[in-house]
């Protein structure tokens, strides 16, 4: 197990792996098709789209957190 203070770390590194995926193979889909070596191309457009996602999101979540408690009413909770 990974200790719990590194887990705003690894929160990045997971959320900006899965976004970065996905956002790659859509534009990857969009610019060349379902063409043969789809695969390569997509992988070879998201690892660097990754590496550079990871520390943009490291950046960027305080960030938005900060925006998102001044939008919201303090204690206010979610009602299903």
């Amino acid at each position: 197990m990974i200790p719990a203070r590194f887990a705003p770390v690894l929160f990045g590194f997971i959320l900006s792996g899965l976004m970065s995926f996905l956002v790659s193979g859509i534009a990857t889909v969009r610019v060349a098709g379902l063409v043969p070596g789809f695969t390569d191309l997509w992988a070879s457009a998201w690892l660097p789209a990754w590496a550079i996602a990871f520390p943009i999101v490291l950046v960027a979540a305080p960030l938005a957190r900060r925006v998102v408690a001044r939008l919201v009413e303090p204690g206010a909770t979610v009602r299903s």
